[in-house]
């Protein structure tokens, strides 16, 4: 496996995972164990972890389009337990909070990246974390394929690093999560499955 590899765990979070969360994604609970191994083998591996979440407001704008969800210190908006590692800092959207957290980050393990959109890279301390972190590998998974996995992964690729979607940790709404994995395998993202991951074929 690559040095310096960083897992990229896209909002997986009760309100998407569990049945009764409020933006439920139909057949996501079925992620659970892939989520629950690809989250130990990272720490296992001394890999870091970034997490996206949703952090929302009451009244954001998203809301327009979407049913209300992972409202900020609700259950719903709450990391899967499986998900969820010790050490972990939080990076609001806030300006500065990267460089405010920076005493954290040689004993962090875990990320967890707050957004209000469905693109994590509208938060500004994202690509300074990345930069900081200095990954050559990028190993992507969770939820939902055509819209907060399939931003992640036009951020990912512009950086230049290889990049590697896992098929069967991944959760999509319709059909366009199956064109967006087509489009991005045509684009040069790497596919693996979650026991490819853990044998360390990457």
């Amino acid at each position: 496996m690559p040095q310096r590899t960083i897992f990229f765990d896209v909002d997986t979070q009760l309100d998407f995972l569990a049945p009764a969360g409020s933006l439920y994604v139909p057949g996501a609970e079925k992620l659970l164990p892939n989520l629950a191994s690809l989250t130990q083998f990272a720490a296992s591996n001394k890999h870091s972890l970034i997490s996206t979440v949703d952090a929302h407001l009451e009244d954001d704008v998203e809301f327009r389009t979407w049913p209300a969800h992972c409202i900020a210190g609700t259950f719903g908006q709450q990391k899967a337990a499986v998900t969820r590692l010790a050490g972990t800092v939080r990076l609001s959207s806030g300006p500065g909070a990267f460089s405010e957290l920076s005493s954290q980050l040689p004993t962090a393990v875990q990320f967890v990246v707050e957004k209000q959109v469905l693109d994590a890279f509208t938060n500004p301390n994202l690509l300074p974390l990345l930069h900081h972190l200095d990954a050559e590998c990028y190993v992507v998974y969770g939820v939902v394929t055509e819209l907060c996995v399939e931003k992640a992964l036009a951020g990912l690729m512009k950086l230049g690093k290889r990049t590697v979607l896992v098929t069967d940790a991944i959760q999509s709404l319709s059909e366009a999560g199956d064109r967006v994995i087509i489009q991005y395998r045509e684009a040069g993202v790497e596919m693996r499955t979650t026991s490819q991951v853990l044998s360390g074929s990457l």
